[in-house]
């Protein structure tokens, strides 16, 4: 369970995977979240493009929650 007030629903748009990280891109709405999260997370996720997700943002970090 997360405990971040701020969730906003969207659909993966593109995953870009790296050595170490993977920038994950959530389109919600009009606009566009992009997050840094490992690709290790990524992998564990199955994030794909056209998969539901969310993007949860608690201070300054923005997390990527699926399901």
């Amino acid at each position: 369970m997360l405990s971040a007030r701020n969730r906003f629903k969207g659909r993966i748009k593109e995953v870009r995977l790296g050595q170490v990280m993977a920038e994950v891109i959530i389109a919600v709405g009009d606009l566009e979240v992009v997050s840094l999260i490992s690709r290790t997370s990524a992998e564990r996720m199955g994030l794909k493009v056209g998969d539901e997700a969310a993007a949860v943002v608690k201070a300054t970090e923005v997390m990527v929650e699926k399901g």
